[in-house]
């Protein structure tokens, strides 16, 4: 049962008298499953899907031996007659090669099996495709579990795709704990920046007249608060950290949704991330990036960045350049570079970006460089 459309969302022009002609389909998944040992319900979801017999599953040479190769014995324990194609980072070219080996295949469905990298490689194969397709996270490294959207590398850096949402996610907490730590703090950073990306979205909707969502933001924003109460709580090696930080990151994904689009979870923090991809010798992990960038640009909101600073400091997520693991002057290099990534979309950056004195005072003021 494909998908009608790999859109999460999208607007037609229906044939009524009235003058008001606009609707809107938007798609979830059917089935969210979290929790401790939730893996093994994999096979009677996809009985309950009523998927056809022939599947398979994309995982990676590590999350394979982690989840992987139990999901593919669910799967055939109930009667599904199952590949599993091996994956390794989402490069453009990567997601054309598990695309072609799942068409030869002639798979029916994928399951994603794998961190963020794989879910996004299956997330795209399945639009290419047409085909349903299952989360299965074996990390939480980002809001890619849920949302309709999915990052890959070319040879510019790292975009950003739209792709279809997946019709189950399952998302069990005592696999999830054994990555680690650093991924799900990336995670819960990913989720806290979704501060950032509203308030820029709110700022377009008013000096742009941007179609605005009150409940993607609400979502968005109700996810990153989450994080922030919790912060204290989610500390390594404990699954109830796990099972605090998956519920807001798989919010963060519907709010996108909702929206039609990634504008409730992406802003200005994201351009900055999206920046240093291209500029940094070694980028951080995307979370972590976009919680520094949320920093700074809650500070040009006028915003309280430093509450943002200690929720991400409590989590372990990094907060200056030095924790990242990349110089000042990649910081500010990427700063100025921001807002030229994506135009169209206009965040607090505004139409001109950061002078390189503006970019270096912005870091040294939020202490993201000293």
């Amino acid at each position: 049962m494909a998908p009608e459309s790999a859109s999460s969302s999208r607007e037609v022009q229906v044939g009524l008298e009235s003058p008001f002609g606009k609707a809107r389909a938007m798609v979830f998944p059917r089935s969210v499953l979290a929790g401790h040992g939730v893996l093994e319900e994999l096979g009677r979801s996809c009985v309950t899907f009523d998927f056809p017999k022939r599947g398979a599953v994309i995982s990676g040479p590590r999350t394979r031996h982690l989840a992987g190769d139990r999901a593919t014995q669910i799967l055939q324990d109930s009667g599904f007659d199952i590949t599993v194609i091996e994956a390794t980072e989402a490069t453009v070219a990567e997601v054309e090669r598990v695309t072609a080996e799942a068409r030869k295949l002639d798979s029916r469905f994928l399951v994603a099996v794998g961190g963020g990298s794989k879910i996004d490689i299956a997330k795209l194969a399945a639009t290419k495709l047409g085909l349903p397709w299952v989360s299965v996270p074996t990390s939480a490294a980002h809001d890619g579990i849920s949302s309709p959207r999915a990052s890959v590398r070319d040879a510019k850096g790292v975009s950003s795709v739209e792709g279809v949402v997946p019709i189950g996610i399952l998302a069990d907490t005592s696999v999830i704990v054994q990555a680690p730590f650093r991924l799900l703090a990336s995670g819960c950073a990913d989720v806290v920046s979704n501060v950032t990306a509203t308030l820029d979205w709110k700022l377009a909707a008013r000096l742009r007249n941007e179609e605005f969502s009150s409940t993607a933001s609400t979502l968005a924003e109700y996810a990153a608060q989450e994080i922030i109460d919790h912060a204290a709580l989610i500390k390594p090696g404990l699954e109830e950290s796990v099972w605090i930080a998956i519920r807001p990151l798989m919010v963060s994904g519907i709010a996108m949704s909702v929206a039609g689009s990634s504008r409730p979870c992406s802003g200005s923090e994201h351009l900055f991330s999206h920046a240093l991809d291209r500029v940094a010798r070694q980028p951080g992990l995307h979370g972590e990036q976009v919680g520094v960038g949320a920093i700074m640009m809650l500070y040009l909101h006028g915003a309280d960045w430093r509450k943002i600073r200690t929720a991400l400091h409590t989590i372990g997520a990094p907060t200056t350049a030095r924790e990242l693991g990349v110089s000042p002057e990649e910081i500010v290099e990427s700063l100025v570079l921001a807002h030229s990534l994506r135009p169209e979309r206009y965040t607090i950056l505004g139409d001109n970006g950061l002078t390189r004195e503006a970019a270096e005072r912005l870091a040294l003021v939020t202490g993201v460089i000293g």
